[in-house]
């Protein structure tokens, strides 16, 4: 039981309390007819991953990070834990960086924070990291780990080995739902990212059937600037 539903138990108006001291209230935004299809798939009771594919500015982090946020409002029981790799490449260590490991994750966790001020007010921001709603590590501390009742959001999971890859995705609980947002085109770890090969495997009708999906956004999908979709356009026709 955690500490919200414990807090809860009691007298009727005590949960009325509970449940609006957790209650966010999210901006309203135009979403695509492709960011609703997705948040059809994530709001799914029976949905217990996606792997969130598609290139830069197509809103990948933005809708996994809406979709956890509605969910959290379906349900005070859920925390967001929001991993990704540390660097360059995830194989290197947060021991060169000062400060406990918190401060050394810090900088890499600030993509989180930008959507979380996107979406909802400073106030609510502030609350999600106190009462340990939200938080966040990096790929490589996730060894031994087991969830329950958690949104798990793995950004840039294109930086993230097989290995690591596989640790993340074992870790899977009961209650538990997975975005694994990543982008096939771009990969910092010297062609040892995992993510293309683990992605495809689970992209078929057994996995679909077993709540695992395999959603993808493309240059069509690109919100950020019409410059980008040239870009991407570009980049495309050249790989």
């Amino acid at each position: 039981m955690t500490k919200r539903k414990k807090a809860a138990q009691g007298a009727e108006d005590t949960v009325l309390e509970i449940q609006n001291k957790y209650k966010l209230s999210l901006k309203q935004f135009d979403l695509s007819e492709k960011q609703k299809q997705f948040l059809k798939v994530a709001f799914d009771k029976d949905t217990k991953m996606v792997f969130v594919l598609g290139p830069a500015g197509s809103s990948k982090t933005f809708i996994a990070t809406y979709a956890a946020l509605q969910l959290f409002n379906m349900d005070n029981e859920y925390d967001i834990f929001y991993v990704r790799t540390i660097a360059e490449s995830a194989e290197r260590s947060l021991g060169h960086l000062p400060g406990d490991m918190n401060e050394k994750f810090n900088p890499f966790a600030m993509p989180l924070e930008e959507k979380l001020r996107e979406i909802i007010q400073e106030n609510r921001i502030k609350m999600l990291f106190e009462e340990g709603i939200v938080s966040c590590a990096p790929i490589n501390y996730l060894r031994g780990a087991s969830w329950k009742n958690k949104i798990v959001l793995a950004d840039e999971a294109q930086n993230f080995t097989k290995k690591e890859l596989i640790t993340l995705i074992t870790r899977i609980g009961e209650d538990t739902k997975y975005f694994i947002c990543g982008d096939l085109m771009q990969s910092d770890i010297n062609g040892k990212s995992g993510l293309n090969e683990i992605a495809k495997l689970f992209d078929d009708e057994e996995s679909k059937k077993n709540g695992i999906h395999v959603f993808t956004f493309d240059k069509a999908d690109i919100l950020r600037s019409e410059i980008l979709k040239f870009i991407i356009s570009k980049l495309e026709k050249n790989k």
